[in-house]
């Protein structure tokens, strides 16, 4: 079992990471948080969940080994595959989902592209037990709870840039704010700033 990879990024592509350790190049469908990660640096390290089917083998990235405890639950739910797991993953981070799941919150988990309402109703359903049992930060609840922030055109531009990177919305609201209270002006020195910060 692959449990954990470091290495160089020969190549990235759609969430999808080459990653080269000891002259082996390793193709890992990464998280949004792992992806983004990965490509801003040119190397890294992911912890990883090993697929074996009989169509063939296909291993999965993480940032954490909070995320990939997440991602584990996740996939117990009959009917969520690992593909879906890490696209729920890629929407909103461990907290939120810890958070919606707890409070029931269907809609916040369906924002999730492919993942219909009964099938986030399941998930509520057989977590909510399980994921009650983990540490979620308690800012996470309030964060939740928080109206949106008012934010400027430019402000916008660079929250569409960290999303595209796979940063939920709420990660990348939070991390322009603090760029732009550190001084950054234009939508590259905000981005470049939030990314270090994320």
């Amino acid at each position: 079992m692959i449990g954990y990879l470091k290495g160089k990024v020969l190549y990235s592509s759609d969430g999808t990471v080459l990653l080269e350790n000891n002259g082996v190049g390793y193709e890992v469908l990464c998280s949004g948080a792992a992806y983004a990660k990965l490509v801003t640096d040119g190397q890294g390290e992911v912890f990883t969940y090993l697929q074996v089917r009989d169509d063939g083998i296909s291993l999965f990235g993480f940032v954490s080994m909070e995320e990939k405890n997440m991602f584990l639950q996740l996939i117990s739910v009959s009917g969520v595959g690992p593909k879906m797991g890490i696209t729920i993953l890629s929407s909103m981070n461990v907290g939120d989902i810890a958070v919606a799941i707890a409070n029931s919150d269907v809609k916040q988990l369906t924002v999730a592209k492919g993942l219909g309402k009964k099938t986030a109703e399941r998930i509520i359903l057989e977590l909510r037990e399980k994921v009650a049992a983990l540490e979620v930060p308690a800012s996470s609840g309030r964060r939740a709870a928080a109206p949106a922030e008012k934010i400027t055109d430019r402000e916008e531009d660079a929250v569409v840039g960290l999303m595209s990177l796979g940063y939920t919305r709420a990660e990348s609201v939070r991390a322009v704010k603090r760029a732009e209270e550190s001084g950054a002006e234009s939508m590259e020195e905000i981005i470049m700033t939030a990314l270090k910060n994320m």
